[in-house]
């Protein structure tokens, strides 16, 4: 592969470990990510000026690409808000509270739906449809709301994002740069998608009832925000109209799911299509609820959300701006061009992983993996792919054959790693959805999804 690592690629390593070791003491990331963001920029461009500038466009580059986000879970949370103080969540759960009686249930109900919605349209849209209707379910039923972040995370960004059968970005993107027709890798995939999801999930599961068993988690304080407004403001509809909302509500999300089959609509269009389906909910509320008020209302709603969305993301901010260097962020940050013939430093990184091991089927699966994992830490998921795809094509050609088996392996992990079930900050839909706290959720998520990979790498040796 020829990458030569240079001064900025080592200093690149070193941050990602000290990031990690600090995560992993549960120790706050954001000096660290600020060092080393002025670091790289130092080593990049030579000048103390341009460094210290760097530092904030960084900011403003991930508070940019992340932008989407942040507004959807914002307006999410707002229309939440009035769902709450009118009652109407209330009515709008109760069909659904009698099927989920136990934490167990809820966990593979909002899993198995999750995972079924992101094969369609992707995992955001599919956190928003999920999230304001089966979270007060699932925490009424015992589970803590980390555990629905978890069933959502892992289901959704994990399971049905890594093999994504229907939508076929990923695996277009891989085949093409492995040299294989994309039903070639889709077919190699299947096996490894189930044992890599069925690992994870049932290890996750295993170690949350473990936890709550020992009472670890304190229930009440993530739906404490949800429940408290109800006895004060319960009198604001009548029962009748809560229920004609009831209906109406998932009814227009219904609405929603159809338009993005027949309109081909996922990803980015899909969510802002729930976004704005959302924004004209919390209207009609406010000024239901709160008539000659409601304009103003209105704007509190949104305020409200505003305020969470945002303290979500302040934590999560400097360190995706520190792992956005790694890829394209970093000619945009900086205004510095990379080394010549570099194509990132994280993907100089894989390829030199690449070209440093010795070849055998074995070493092979070990190192796709590695790849993808490493590949996968800008947080996307989906920019390394390529990558691992064309390492694969190489290493098959060298041990005589499984090349779209070491494909495949190298789509899933890069995209269970950068995809959103490690890195805090493509987690953040389901985090902010549950309430819950983005760096705790990539802790419980990390044993299992390492778990998950060592099985997965060690049943695709005997896959090829």
């Amino acid at each position: 592969m020829g990458v030569e690592l240079t001064a900025l690629h080592w200093s690149y390593v070193i941050f990602i470990v000290l990031i990690i070791g600090f995560m992993i003491k549960r120790r706050d990331t954001t000096i660290v990510c600020i060092l080393g963001i002025f670091t790289i920029a130092l080593i990049a461009t030579g000048s103390l000026f341009g460094s210290v500038s760097g530092v904030f466009n960084s900011f403003v580059y991930a508070i940019t690409e992340l932008m989407s986000t942040i507004l959807i879970i914002s307006i999410i949370v707002a229309m939440s808000r009035v769902l709450t103080i009118t009652g109407i969540n209330d009515v709008m759960i109760s069909p659904f509270v009698r099927f989920i009686k136990s934490p167990a249930l809820a966990y593979w109900t909002i899993g198995i739906l999750m995972m079924v919605i992101s094969w369609f349209f992707w995992p955001s849209p599919a956190v928003a449809l999920l999230g304001a209707v089966l979270l007060p379910v699932a925490i009424k039923s015992g589970l803590p709301a980390l555990g629905a972040a978890m069933a959502m995370n892992l289901f959704g960004h994990g399971i049905a994002l890594s093999g994504d059968f229907i939508i076929q970005a990923a695996p277009k993107l891989t085949a093409d740069a492995a040299g294989l027709p994309i039903g070639e890798v889709i077919h190699a995939s299947i096996p490894l998608v189930i044992i890599m999801g069925a690992v994870t999930t049932f290890t996750a599961f295993f170690f949350l009832k473990r936890d709550m068993k020992r009472g670890k988690f304190a229930q009440a304080e993530s739906f404490v925000q949800i429940k408290q407004p109800n006895t004060t403001y319960e009198d604001l509809l009548s029962p009748g109209v809560k229920k004609a909302f009831a209906v109406f509500i998932p009814l227009a999300f219904i609405l929603d799911v159809a338009a993005m089959s027949v309109l081909h609509l996922q990803g980015g269009d899909a969510t802002a299509l729930i976004g704005g389906t959302s924004v004209f909910i919390l209207l009609i509320l406010s000024l239901a609820a709160h008539r000659n008020h409601g304009l103003e209302k209105t704007t509190s709603y949104l305020i409200e959300g505003f305020q969470f969305g945002f303290k979500v993301f302040g934590p999560v901010i400097p360190i995706a701006a520190f792992f956005y260097l790694g890829d394209a962020g970093f000619t945009k940050i900086l205004g510095s061009t990379l080394p010549h013939s570099s194509q990132g430093i994280v993907n100089d990184l894989g390829a030199a992983l690449a070209s440093a091991v010795p070849l055998s089927k074995e070493a092979a699966a070990v190192t796709l993996t590695s790849i993808g994992a490493i590949t996968g830490l800008d947080g996307s998921g989906f920019s390394g792919i390529s990558l691992a795809g064309s390492v694969a094509h190489l290493f098959s050609a060298a041990i005589g054959g499984g090349a779209a088996t070491l494909t495949a392996l190298g789509q899933i992990s890069a995209i269970w790693v950068g995809g959103g079930t490690l890195i805090p900050w493509a987690l953040i839909p389901a985090a902010a959805i549950c309430n819950v706290d983005p760096f705790e959720l990539a802790r419980r998520n990390l044993v299992p999804v390492v778990i998950g990979l060592a099985v997965t790498t060690i049943a695709a040796m005997f896959l090829m």
